[in-house]
């Protein structure tokens, strides 16, 4: 028997706070942000660096902070692709069309690449599939940009892992096409 003021067994548990979470979670998103770097090819920030822009955004929203560690490390995910992209952009604006910032996919035999992609052209060529198939858009973004592994994915989407598996094949094939009509045009 518990005391009054003990938790009960299917009590919620307070939300933690942003600073506790960070803290909990700092390695797993540094991984995150190693592989969504590519280790460095192209652009000039880190992991570190990436990490600590992740924080700063979902630290200006108290909602973020109850959230399961797979929620939280998808909505990571997404937080890292629009900061590497918003980076892209700007280098890209400052050369004027020049050098690209290259980021390669931490899987790239499994995407079907074995050069650099351009960051860029990945992001447009996810909105694109997005408006196809917007989960599996969703799943690239899950398994690319954080990590996540299909049990992972499918726990968020609330589907089954071999649905995600399955999406994730035709996902990587579709983009494998579409990244090479837009390198060949």
């Amino acid at each position: 028997m518990t005391q009054p003021g003990e938790a009960q067994p299917g009590d919620v548990q307070p939300p933690r706070s942003m600073d506790e979470l960070m803290a909990e979670m700092y390695t797993t998103l540094r991984e995150i942000a190693e592989r969504a770097l590519g280790r460095g090819k192209g652009l000039t920030c880190d992991a570190t660096d990436l990490v600590h822009e992740c924080y700063i955004k979902l630290s200006q929203v108290s909602a973020y902070q109850g959230l399961p560690r797979v929620e939280f490390v998808a909505l990571a995910a997404t937080v890292i692709r629009n900061e590497l992209v918003d980076r892209a952009r700007r280098r890209s604006a400052k050369k004027r069309g020049g050098d690209l910032a290259r980021v390669t996919l931490h899987d790239q035999a499994a995407m079907g690449q074995d050069a650099p992609l351009d960051l860029l052209d990945l992001d447009e060529a996810l909105k694109k599939l997005a408006t196809l198939d917007p989960r599996q858009a969703r799943i690239v973004e899950l398994r690319f940009f954080g990590g996540l592994s299909n049990e992972e994915a499918a726990e968020i989407l609330a589907v089954k892992p071999r649905l995600v598996a399955d999406e994730w094949a035709m996902a990587r094939a579709w983009l494998k096409r579409e990244l090479s009509r837009g390198l060949g045009s």
